[in-house]
């Protein structure tokens, strides 16, 4: 058993890697799939297309392999889009409700002017907020035909992405999730470690349709089904914000990372610490590993790199998200152009499921690199926001920040992400840390390296230290604010 795989689900597309027992990269195979948005603020997912070529970079990448040389998986996902399905036919009864869907904002506010928030956060460290599973789970229930009495009688089943992918894996034999993924659903106690009854009654939501809870790092069983291959061990579950975590080695209270993909996700490392946010951060699971439990803060950005991916599909500047860099590049500074991304709303601090984006401050001599390198400092200005009141809350100013994903590799990004926050930003050399985040869970679970083995294998591959003058920063921090002032509220929520 030579390798460990990493299947790496994510917002925009199914990937897996295949890893050495040196924790290095073999193979990868990655593959796109749809983006439904059928109305304003919805987005919505096949969950049998999302099955279907998960299946198949898996074939792919083991295409000079048998499932004997597999060692374990290590299964890593978007968070919070939730699927509903058939349990004795395996179909979806509805696409799946991504994560990025703001359609039940309406239920979230009714719950909170009835003063249930405290008692949600309370109890899973979350917010009320259309981000999470639970009033996905709840509009599935109240818009699919006989779907509310079906779940009853235990005819349906809930899961989140990892656990579609596990049903689908083990042809149904398993129905399970691990805690990091539980815990963003708004229904699981972080104390209790439990599906909360108070919490399933409040939502409306049959117990009979959750999965079971499990450590994120365990051998849970065998794979069954035939476009994978038969009998590999799944070891992992996990996240993806919680295995990148993972994946950058920050497994000491006060470490932090952040991850810049089709959303921007920071989070800091609390250990065996629950720490209640005071500034609407998100305290959530990190991970289970044996009998211990480390928590995290969390802020979420909910457009980053879609920014880039919308000047490129929606206003066509650039071919390739990667030339978001030299066209930004081309000019100096933004000549006084802020755009606010909040396509689906503003997440942390924020909260706002009602705001929606904006370019402020076009004037004639603007240009198409203006506004791309507007949409990059809108990334860095959006964490920075996060980091200030990460800081409040922990009592512990972040000094270095550990960055991944697909838009750390922009340089102009990451340079300005350590001037306008006043910190060490340092890239690795294995960026795809979410991936290896399974991996290195799943290594452990089947014996393949300890926790001290893997502390070494961190290693980095540039640093980047503040270069602007203080007066630049607060200047442009001012206008910024100015900017997200501007947007929020912009719709009605029903």
């Amino acid at each position: 058993m030579r390798y460990l795989m990493a299947i790496d689900q994510g917002t925009s597309s199914s990937r897996c890697i295949l890893y050495d027992l040196d924790g290095n990269p073999a193979a990868v195979a990655q593959r796109e799939f749809g983006q439904s948005f059928p109305e304003p603020g919805w987005v919505e997912h096949d969950p049998e297309e999302i099955w279907q070529t998960q299946a198949a970079v898996c074939r792919e990448a083991m295409r000079q392999l048998r499932p004997a040389d597999i060692a374990g998986i290590g299964i890593t996902n978007q968070r919070e889009t939730a699927v509903v399905w058939d349990r004795r036919s395996g179909k979806p009864i509805y696409p799946a409700i991504v994560w990025q869907d703001r359609r039940t904002a309406g239920q979230c506010a009714r719950l909170k002017s009835d003063g249930w928030e405290d008692t949600v956060q309370a109890k899973t460290g979350l917010l009320l907020d259309p981000y999470f599973s639970a009033t996905k789970i709840r509009w599935i229930l109240d818009h699919v035909d006989g779907a509310l009495a079906r779940a009853r009688q235990g005819e349906l089943a809930f899961g989140t992405i990892d656990s579609w992918l596990v049903w689908n894996m083990t042809e149904g034999e398993l129905h399970l999730t691990d805690v990091s993924n539980a815990s963003r659903t708004l229904l699981f106690n972080i104390d209790t470690l439990t599906w909360d009854p108070e919490l399933l009654d409040l939502f409306g939501i049959p117990a009979a349709m959750l999965p079971d809870v499990k450590a994120s790092s365990a051998c849970y069983g065998l794979t069954r089904s035939p476009l994978i291959g038969a009998g590999i061990r799944i070891g992992a579950i996990v996240g993806d914000q919680q295995a990148s975590l993972f994946g950058q080695l920050c497994v000491e209270p006060g470490m932090a990372k952040c991850t810049y993909g089709t959303g921007s996700f920071l989070v800091m490392n609390t250990g065996a610490e629950k720490i209640v946010s005071r500034h609407r951060l998100l305290t959530t699971i990190a991970w289970k590993i044996g009998d211990r439990v480390d928590y995290a803060l969390e802020g979420s950005v909910f457009v980053g790199g879609a920014a880039i991916q919308w000047l490129r599909d929606g206003l066509r500047l650039f071919d390739d998200a990667a030339d978001s860099e030299a066209l930004a590049a081309a000019v100096g500074d933004n000549g006084g152009v802020y755009f606010v991304p909040a396509f689906t709303g503003l997440g942390a601090p924020h909260w706002d499921p009602a705001a929606r984006g904006a370019i402020f401050g076009l004037s004639r001599g603007t240009t198409a690199a203006h506004i791309a390198r507007a949409a990059l400092e809108s990334i860095a200005y959006q964490v920075d926001e996060i980091l200030q009141v990460l800081a409040a809350d922990s009592g512990r100013p972040v000094s270095q920040l550990r960055i991944d994903g697909g838009a750390s590799a922009n340089n102009l990004l990451a340079q300005y992400q350590a001037d306008i926050a006043g910190l060490e930003v340092v890239r690795p050399v294995h960026r795809e840390t979410t991936a290896l985040g399974a991996a290195y869970l799943a290594g452990l679970a089947v014996g393949a390296w300890t926790l001290a083995d893997l502390r070494e294998k961190w290693r980095p591959e540039r640093s980047f230290q503040r270069l602007l003058p203080e007066d630049q920063i607060l200047a442009g921090k001012e206008q910024w604010r100015k900017a997200v002032a501007r947007v929020g509220h912009w719709v009605e929520t029903s």
